[in-house]
């Protein structure tokens, strides 16, 4: 089966697969209904889906966006991305990017096509379908079905289209409101009771799509694999009257044949049918909800002819008669709602008001950038970006979202302090930037001029020199020593900034959170190094967390946290903990930036693991002016993800050698297991993974190459070390040890092992 998925700007061509085939919720595994996946998928589609609104609408200026709640004003459409999630639950023959597609136009058409707030008096026809119990001024003595209700033939256009007449509203001057007009669902409610109500919505639901669906039949016929698939296990667990709803929306919305529903239905639902088909017939082709309101009274008596309702048929007190008309309307509304995939401006007119509020609240925001493009919702914003984030996926098979950030600029306000205490520190600890240059400089020197081809290759001249000439070669020759195969490096510095990293540790005769202090400062020392070597280098850090953006400080990051945390819990319950303590990858200087740009982020940085009861007074003292100290809240951190995502990046700059120097605790949230197979993948793919454990010894189990710092003092040598060990492999893998001895006479394949 083929559908054409058409908008006015021709969206896509899907192919279908036949109904004997796997179904949604079998080729769908959980995580991929997880409701960030869900938001992804919908982010690939949202162009198409805005076109389509706009054209809907007639406004070029349209903007649909996600949000907690949904809404629609004139230039902004806010849809629910809880819909989407509920539309992978089913059981259909069709594709997770056509659910994605055919549910977001779904609810684009709803939330622009339903308003029902023109207020009017209560059309004077409408009376007749007022119960007795009701009815108790008995101003009007019609009978509770109009007469020739249910004649066959022409009906009077009045009760199709009940127009508003001079003798409905007497106006006294222009612009004045009849003072008895009402909204539509408060008349429904008042004449018909909650079954009405909510018999007008669920066929305004259908005539809605069957309107404005039926010029896209692609997206149409994937609406009508979803609906069908559910109405039968819908059909056998609804009482009679919602059987007669669900019908009708059925019929109505063109998504099943009359004959075919009416086989699963009871034989006097069935008989109930026939005789509303005379009104269900006209519907699509009203265009006033007023006049479907009429429908829906006329559909609500047909059914009190069938006794399919419950209203007045026992209960003779007032609290009995109210139980009567909430079954009525939970009947009619749980069968519907089995179904369809629910739009909250027609789930129920609490959820109507809602949305309008919602409209109102968002109109209000209009103009102000920032909160305006993101709802004013902090929890949809955290949504978007989780939903975008990179998934990464290790050696086992396990994938997972990573937040890739840049670090918050703010903490470069701190860079004259943390520059200070590095000086201080590379003093005390032994990691002055001259030594670690005299150590690791000639090795890296000697590896880049390494690669001139030798002998004949090189252009060398030979005894052979003459010949060469005679046939014209020395030319080629000439040039072939203009094509060196210089060593090139590529060096990513990873710093773990989990929680356990500011723990206190014995350091001498005291304890100090001297752990994170020590990492940033040997990143610092290499990150120097790097620079000085003009050597390509990327430097992050990691943690868990609800992640900072770059321009956060200490005021804005808790109150984004504390709101979108507060709206996640309200939206997605349980939920709300995986997306919001996130695992984040925060990147102080990217392959591409200059290190001077990255110096006073990082410094800073250093100030507030170096002294963190100081910089959290500061942060106290005045937190709109300092950095997030906040996300360094405690949590274990997923070590193994930065690990994979580090090297990727590392991968991408095609360098001959690759050195990942690892920074860390090995504390682990993730397996250690899983930790070590990351790391032997890493080096398999012919990158030098080195990790230097701060103040524990779990590094050793994880990466081949290791080194534990027990005490600040160690971190000179433990990172000197590593960083040398690397280089020597990489001139015992050239093959020839001629061109190189270490200066202290030891033969190189010494070195090597």
């Amino acid at each position: 089966m083929t559908r054409i998925m058409c908008t006015p700007c021709c969206i896509q061509l899907g192919v279908m697969r036949d109904r004997d085939q796997s179904v949604l919720n079998e080729i769908l595994p959980p995580e991929e209904r997880a409701i960030e996946a869900v938001v992804a998928r919908y982010q690939r589609v949202a162009p198409a889906v805005t076109r389509f609104a706009r054209s809907l609408s007639g406004n070029e200026d349209l903007q649909v966006r996600l949000g907690t709640q949904a809404a629609s004003t004139e230039d902004t459409i806010i849809i629910d991305p809880g819909v989407f999630q509920t539309a992978y639950a089913r059981s259909a023959p069709v594709t997770p990017s056509e659910v994605a597609l055919t549910s977001a136009l779904h609810e684009v058409i709803h939330l622009i096509a339903t308003d029902f707030d023109e207020e009017r008096p209560i059309p004077k026809e409408w009376q007749a379908f007022k119960s007795e119990s009701q009815d108790d001024d008995g101003e009007f003595d019609e009978a509770m079905v109009p007469v020739g209700l249910f004649q066959l033939g022409e009906m009077e256009e009045d009760l199709v289209r009940p127009d508003i007449t001079e003798d409905d509203i007497q106006f006294d001057g222009e612009g004045e409101v009849d003072p008895s007009a009402v909204s539509l669902l408060e008349a429904l409610h008042t004449v018909g009771g909650p079954a009405a109500e909510a018999l007008f919505l669920s066929i305004e639901d259908a005539r809605q799509e069957r309107i404005n669906f039926d010029a896209y039949p692609g997206a149409g016929s994937v609406l009508k694999d979803l609906y069908r698939t559910s109405v039968g296990h819908a059909m056998a667990h609804a009482k009679p009257l919602g059987q007669f709803a669900l019908a009708c929306f059925m019929i109505i919305g063109g998504h099943e044949e009359r004959n075919v529903l009416q086989r699963k239905l009871e034989p006097h639902v069935a008989l109930a049918i026939d005789d509303a088909m005379a009104f269900l017939d006209s519907v699509i082709e009203l265009d006033d909800p007023w006049s479907v309101g009429t429908v829906a009274l006329q559909l609500l008596s047909v059914a009190k002819m069938h006794n399919l309702v419950q209203e007045g048929a026992a209960s003779t007190t007032e609290r009995g008669r109210k139980a009567e008309m909430e079954a009525d309307e939970a009947a009619i509304a749980d069968s519907v709602d089995a179904v369809r995939l629910v739009t909250p401006s027609l789930a129920n007119r609490d959820s109507y008001d809602q949305t309008r509020t919602a409209a109102q609240s968002v109109s209000a925001e209009q103009g102000k950038l920032g909160e305006a493009e993101t709802a004013g919702d902090p929890a949809t914003d955290q949504l978007m970006k989780v939903s975008t984030a990179p998934t990464v996926y290790l050696p086992t098979g396990q994938g997972g979202k990573l937040m890739v950030v840049d670090l918050p600029d703010e903490f470069a306000a701190w860079a004259p302090q943390g520059r200070n205490m590095l000086l201080k520190a590379s003093s005390d600890w032994g990691v002055a930037q001259h030594r670690v240059s005299g150590e690791l400089y000639p090795l890296f020197l000697a590896n880049q001029r390494r690669g001139l081809r030798s002998g004949f290759d090189a252009g060398d001249l030979s005894p052979y020199t003459p010949l060469l000439l005679g046939a014209g070669l020395y030319e080629r020759m000439f040039e072939r020593r203009d094509l060196p195969s210089r060593r090139s490096y590529a060096l990513s510095l990873l710093v773990d900034g989990s929680a356990s990293m500011l723990q206190p540790r014995e350091a001498g005769s005291r304890k100090s959170p001297w752990a994170m202090a020590a990492a940033l400062l040997g990143a610092w020392t290499l990150a120097k190094l790097a620079d000085e070597l003009q050597i390509d280098f990327e430097l992050a850090i990691f943690n868990r967390s609800f992640a900072a953006d770059i321009d956060d400080t200490e005021a804005s990051y808790r109150d984004t946290r504390a709101r979108a945390t507060a709206g996640l819990r309200q939206a997605q319950g349980g939920n709300a903990e995986r997306l919001t303590r996130t695992v984040n990858h925060y990147l102080v200087k990217r392959f591409s930036q200059r290190w001077r740009r990255s110096e006073d982020v990082l410094a800073g940085l250093f100030y507030a693991a170096a002294a963190p009861q100081d910089a959290a007074k500061e942060a106290r003292r005045s937190p709109k002016e300092s950095p997030p100290i906040s996300m360094f809240e405690k949590a274990a951190n997923v070590d193994e993800f930065n690990l994979a995502y580090a090297a990727e990046r590392l991968a991408s700059q095609h360098a001959s050698h690759r050195i990942l120097v690892v920074l860390a605790d090995g504390m682990t949230r993730g397996s250690v297991q899983t930790l070590a197979e990351t790391v032997e993948g890493i080096e398999h793919s012919g990158a030098t993974v080195l990790g230097i454990g701060i103040g524990d010894d779990t590094v050793r189990s994880a990466y081949s190459r290791a080194q534990v710092v027990e005490q600040p003092l160690d971190l000179a040598s433990a990172m000197v070390e590593g960083v040398r060990s690397s280089l020597y492999k990489t001139i015992a893998s050239s093959g020839s040890d001629s061109w190189w001895v270490h200066a202290g006479g030891r033969d190189l394949q010494d070195l090597t092992n």
